[in-house]
């Protein structure tokens, strides 16, 4: 396969449509899907040269495939990232990170406010493997320094959280880990690189659920491990392809041509979130607005320095707790009722009962995860109607 004209000093949306394309010898203008699980050799001193790493080449779809490579190298040269991994979900890539380079005795940090899965696995699943963990207030910078231990290896965050959009300084918190010799790893799901790029702030690893904005569209789960090429040669490597977590070669062409209209897409996400958020902030029974940069967010100022755009997520309170928030949900025509996000349509969740539900009322509480939050994913609808949606489902309730 024939390699596309080296990215050089390309803007975001050149990279977006022309970064990592290989062409066939068929010389197709839309990037090939490979349907392939194993590879033919001419020779087999062939397959020995390769499998011995003496000579390039695909072997199996589960250590490599031409299509997942593309969206590899297209993801990587929109992140500013070396090297990238694609995964089966955007867990398996959270996941995956963080196996790969702790053992026993080693000790994580990371920020409270995240994705319920996330902080599952970093609560329950590392500490079986003996690894000890240390949860902190995100914002603030003097908890995570005092958090540090000799045996730190990895630091892991969401910038902004799930569901409360909460903001971390990475340039910050980058410094302590350095510092330490340890690595800061950034869920960069709800920014994607389109609107926020953590390697420019100091981050070591970046990780996606490609399943959301990535995609787009709500059809096909997968994500991504951006690393150094260190830390894929020493740890990423041999994890991935010996434990298994590849992503579909079908699903990666589908978040690989949903790549060439990111950066149009967050730009219409943060317009139309932007637009709801500041209607809902008008709403006598919504209790409470968040969304990084209106400027009664907390951490207003520090979103606006790390993030080109607010986000298409916009979390609200209503009064009156989960009876009220149930009838607000119940009563809208437009936006669908789903845990997930980052689609073209509106979805919005009760977090308090779907994503972080399994979490200790103590700990949601912690978070300002309480019962009359909702949080909503703006979709690519007029907004126009959006909040004429939310309006008659409010006064419904």
């Amino acid at each position: 396969m024939a390699t596309n004209k080296k990215p050089g000093k390309w803007r975001s949306r050149t990279l977006a449509v022309r970064a990592g394309t290989m062409r066939s010898e068929f010389q197709e203008t839309s990037e090939a899907l490979f349907l392939t699980s194993g590879y033919a050799y001419e020779a087999a001193e062939e397959a020995e040269a390769r499998f011995a790493g003496e000579a390039s080449g695909y072997q199996y779809s589960r250590f490599g495939n031409p299509t997942v490579t593309m969206f590899e190298q297209r993801m990587a040269a929109l992140e500013g990232a070396p090297v990238a991994r694609a995964t089966a979900t955007g867990m398996a890539a959270v996941t995956a990170s963080l196996l790969c380079a702790l053992r026993t005795g080693d000790h994580v940090v990371a920020a409270k406010a995240m994705f319920g899965s996330c902080r599952h696995v970093i609560e329950e699943i590392l500490p079986r493997f003996g690894i000890t963990t240390t949860l902190v207030d995100g914002g603030d910078v003097d908890q995570w320094q005092a958090a540090m231990r000799p045996q730190t290896k990895l630091l892991f965050l969401e910038t902004p959280s799930n569901p409360t959009l909460a903001i971390v300084d990475l340039k910050a918190v980058s410094k302590i880990a350095q510092k330490a010799g340890a690595r800061l790893i950034v869920d960069n799901a709800f920014a994607t690189p389109a609107l926020q790029r953590p390697f420019e702030f100091g981050a070591d690893i970046v990780v996606h659920s490609s399943t959301k904005y990535i995609d787009g569209q709500g059809r096909a789960l997968g994500g991504m491990i951006l690393c150094k090429e260190d830390f894929l040669k020493n740890h990423l490597q041999s994890f991935v392809r010996n434990t298994g977590p590849a992503i579909s070669p079908f699903n990666a062409w589908l978040h690989l041509k949903s790549l060439e209209t990111l950066d149009l897409r967050m730009r219409a996400h943060c317009e139309a979130a932007s637009a709801v958020a500041d209607f809902l902030a008008k709403q006598g029974k919504v209790t409470r607005v968040l969304y990084p940069f209106r400027p009664d967010h907390p951490q207003h100022n520090l979103a606006r320095a790390q993030m080109e755009g607010g986000g298409g997520v916009v979390a609200f309170e209503v009064g009156g707790g989960k009876r009220s928030a149930f009838r607000v949900a119940n009563a809208l025509k437009i936006i669908d009722i789903s845990n997930n996000l980052g689609d073209a349509k509106s979805l919005i969740t009760h977090p308090e009962t779907t994503t972080h539900q399994k979490l200790t009322a103590a700990a949601r509480a912690e978070l300002g995860v309480t019962s009359g939050l909702l949080r909503l994913s703006v979709g690519l609808e007029d907004p126009a109607d959006l909040c004429e949606d939310l309006e008659q489902a409010l006064a419904a309730a």
